[in-house]
């Protein structure tokens, strides 16, 4: 590495705020599609809204969570590198944490295969269905299962040590960091934990908007006046 070398992370700034925007479309978006459309209970239940809306079947099943992690990763990148030198262990096992959870996530979503199994599902012979039910209860049970569980544990992780970061940080308000803690706090429960979860995954929500938000503001900042880093 070539000590004293400048590197510019306006491009990173501008496009972490304008996917942190987008952050903020989704995040109601899911939330009308859940009270105005609530998953089924069952596999079955899946099978037939796949074949009457099979977008909205995906979108049941967390779909946009596959863009709003991706998202994510490009929010605390930013971050990372903003605070590097400030706090370089807690932002490395942050980035550890938060990229190792994401990557648990992906594999534990069921949206496309449960779309797949409905076609045949519905293709199949009577006598033949109950494979595909088998199959169905076997990839919801994965839905929240390990994989989920530790995407959701090291999230939380990794939400608390940048926001610990950002509170120790004399570069941002203190009131970006507390609003991190809020919402990693409400996110110590994981959603699959009952009603109990549920509740706590959606409070989550409020102190996390307002944390982007205040993170736009400043990364808005970073891009108007351009952002270097000695490398």
């Amino acid at each position: 590495m070539i000590q004293g070398v400048k590197i510019n992370f306006q491009p990173l700034m501008r496009v972490a705020w304008y996917l942190a925007l987008i952050m903020l479309i989704i995040i109601p978006v899911q939330i009308i599609v859940y009270v105005m459309a609530p998953p089924p209970e069952t596999v079955l239940g899946f099978f037939e809204l796949f074949q009457k809306n099979a977008f909205l079947g995906l979108l049941s099943l967390d779909f946009l969570y596959l863009f709003n992690n991706i998202i994510v990763v490009v929010i605390y990148l930013a971050l990372a590198v903003i605070l590097f030198n400030e706090r370089p262990t807690s932002i490395v096992l942050a980035l550890m944490f938060g990229t190792i959870g994401v990557a648990c996530y992906y594999p534990s979503n069921p949206a496309f295969e449960m779309m797949t199994l409905s076609h045949k599902y519905f293709l199949a012979q009577s006598a033949h269905q109950p494979i595909f039910l088998g199959a169905g209860e076997a990839l919801m049970a994965g839905y929240t299962g390990t994989a989920f569980n530790v995407y959701y544990v090291l999230s939380t992780i990794c939400l608390l040590l940048f926001s610990y970061a950002l509170l120790k940080s004399p570069n941002f308000k203190k009131s970006i960091g507390l609003w991190g803690l809020a919402s990693g706090f409400f996110m110590i429960i994981p959603s699959s934990a009952g009603m109990l979860g549920m509740i706590f995954s959606l409070l989550s929500l409020i102190p996390w908007v307002v944390f982007v938000v205040l993170v736009m503001i400043h990364l808005k900042k970073l891009t108007l006046k351009g952002y270097s880093s000695s490398s």
